[in-house]
């Protein structure tokens, strides 16, 4: 099996809207994806993302198992419906401290943060 060159980093990824959960707190509001979610039939089983992974309660452990795997980089995506929950207007202050909280965290166990600034995850 061929080595990977050296400084080669292992990654992981996530898509905010399919791991964070938490989709009415903190000042966020409906994303196009939670409104498709609750359209009877859209969706197998009409599963939504309201809890998904509980990331946004949970990274902290995420990010610990993260760097007993010996992870090196981290792509999330930012979800615009925590961040800009109007789609307009200011910005809500809950949803850039949550993604300010994780990059701090990201980088005090030595993971490169590598932020996603859209992945399909709009205000409605």
């Amino acid at each position: 099996m061929p080595a990977f060159p050296h400084g080669f980093v292992w990654g992981v990824s996530t898509s905010a809207f399919q791991i964070e959960g938490a989709v009415a707190e903190d000042g966020r509001l409906d994303s196009v994806w939670d409104v498709f979610c609750r359209k009877p039939g859209a969706i197998r089983d009409g599963q939504t993302a309201e809890v998904a992974a509980d990331h946004y309660h949970r990274w902290p452990e995420d990010l610990d198992l993260m760097a007993r795997l010996g992870v090196g980089g981290y792509r999330f995506s930012l979800a615009w419906p925590r961040i800009q929950p109007a789609g307009t207007g200011p910005a809500n202050p809950a949803g850039l401290d949550f993604y300010e909280r994780l990059t701090d965290a990201l980088l005090a166990r030595g993971i490169t943060p590598v932020p996603t600034l859209y992945h399909w995850d709009l205000p409605q």
